[in-house]
């Protein structure tokens, strides 16, 4: 066991470790089995962190926010091996773009492309942090930080103090081409934290996408500042055929006039559950979050949980939640989404939607909707449903010779169009669309 190590038992005020509050076993084992960075421009956010995950501890079933999804997974000291599937994810592979490859959680130089761009910069955490100052030390752990309140989130603060790589990308224009995250795996037993850091200044530009699988167990958070005018367009899309366990976290402040998009693309695993903390502080700013998944019980356990909160505290401002699930042969998806409009952010209009389309009746959608409102002048709603397949539709299409197999692929990607209609680059919404149609087809049969 590394010194960084042992710091999880013993308090020491000069590294990033602290010790976990009395009796609380399973948080001690947790970060007892982990080699913490020591930290260079992110040691202080590391303190905090550890200070703060001790004063919280890990979650457990009884807390509010973990009453749909058993913790027990994220919280053992370590995760059980994971056959690595055969095949590498090939989804944007047509697409001009900066790749950058992670394997295992460590930044590949040899497999990625050169970190230079016009209009951005580019570092690693683990190269940053090992070179002293940098821009992002006044940001990394920050909205992290300020996403615990009011909700706790052990795991993203256990992020922050365990993280030892990630990208730190500050845009200062318009950037043509997106950045492309390309995760692989290597390890069977891979426990993987990746911690990204994302500025873009005034007026600028920026397309993410993320792809593959980053290990047995992952944890990762997305941290991702927006100036006045910024435009950020996030695109997720986990891999179709490995039986992961994760977490992943989005924390973002919007700026005036700044718009932010985020898709996730989400097919089969074990257990994922997605964290989105979304504060718009400027006015006249754009906050989209939504996604589309598909779980299948009889290729192993699927268990999806989608956590959102956004915070208007500008006027005139506009957010989005867009949630769909297709569930079938006992699988369950989750949605707990929440609006909350801070005094005197007039003129808002948040939309929240989720819904679950459940192909047999052993599966469950279970959805908590909340809006909390401080001001007068706002247009706020949210809705849930549950249900199966339009059987009149399905006749429809039967009658007029669609083959049934055909009939469900074309119901089940009508329901989930509006949540693609959120990416707005077309080439990258053909190639979702393409890769959903493939893998609904492929198992239409069944």
């Amino acid at each position: 066991m590394s010194d960084t190590a042992v710091l999880s038992t013993s308090a020491r005020p000069d590294r990033a470790g602290a010790a976990p509050r009395v009796g609380d076993t399973a948080l001690t084992a947790r970060l007892a089995a982990l080699d913490l960075p020591a930290g260079g421009f992110s040691a202080p956010a590391r303190r905090d962190a550890a200070a703060r995950l001790n004063e919280m501890g890990l979650p457990g079933p009884r807390d509010e926010y973990w009453r749909y999804t058993d913790p027990a997974p994220f919280n053992a000291p370590r995760p059980e091996a994971l056959a690595i599937p055969p095949r590498e994810a090939t989804l944007f592979d047509d697409i001009d773009r900066l790749k950058l490859v992670f394997v295992d959680g460590v930044f590949d130089a040899a497999a990625s492309d050169d970190l230079t761009g016009e209009g951005l910069e580019i570092d690693t955490l683990a190269a940053a942090d090992a070179g002293g100052d940098h821009w992002a030390g006044a940001l990394y752990g920050q909205l992290e930080t300020a996403g615990q309140n009011p909700v706790r989130r052990p795991f993203a603060a256990l992020n922050t103090l365990a993280a030892r790589d990630g990208v730190l990308i500050r845009a200062t224009g318009r950037v043509a081409r997106p950045v492309h995250l390309l995760y692989r795996r290597s390890d069977e037993a891979a426990d993987v934290h990746l911690h990204h850091v994302i500025r873009l200044e005034q007026g600028a530009e920026l397309t993410l996408l993320e792809t593959g699988a980053m290990g047995a167990r992952s944890n990762a958070v997305l941290e991702v500042d927006l100036a006045a005018g910024a435009r950020f367009h996030h695109i997720a899309s986990k891999r179709a055929d490995d039986d992961k366990l994760g977490i992943g976290h989005i924390f973002a402040r919007v700026g005036e006039g700044a718009l932010l998009k985020s898709f996730a693309l989400a097919v089969n695993g074990r257990v994922m559950r997605n964290e989105g903390v979304i504060e718009i502080t400027g006015d006249d700013a754009v906050a989209h979050i939504a996604a589309a998944v598909l779980g299948d019980g009889d290729e192993g356990r699927f268990h999806h949980d989608d956590t959102v909160f956004i915070t208007h505290a500008g006027q005139r401002c506009e957010s989005r939640q867009v949630y769909k699930k297709v569930l079938k042969n006992g699988a369950q998806g989750i949605f707990q989404g929440k609006i909350l409009v801070r005094p005197g952010a007039q003129k808002t209009d948040g939309y929240q939607i989720s819904k679950g389309l459940l192909l047999d009746e052993g599966s469950q959608f279970l959805a908590k909707p909340e809006l909390e409102i401080y001001a007068d002048d706002v247009k706020c709603s949210h809705g849930s449903t549950t249900g199966a397949l339009d059987e009149t539709a399905l006749f429809y299409l039967r009658s007029r010779g669609v083959p049934r197999e055909q009939a469900v692929v074309l119901l089940v990607l009508s329901f989930l169009a509006d949540t693609l209609e959120e990416i707005e680059d077309e080439r990258l919404r053909d190639g979702i669309l393409t890769r959903l149609d493939q893998w609904l087809t492929s198992r239409a049969t069944g």
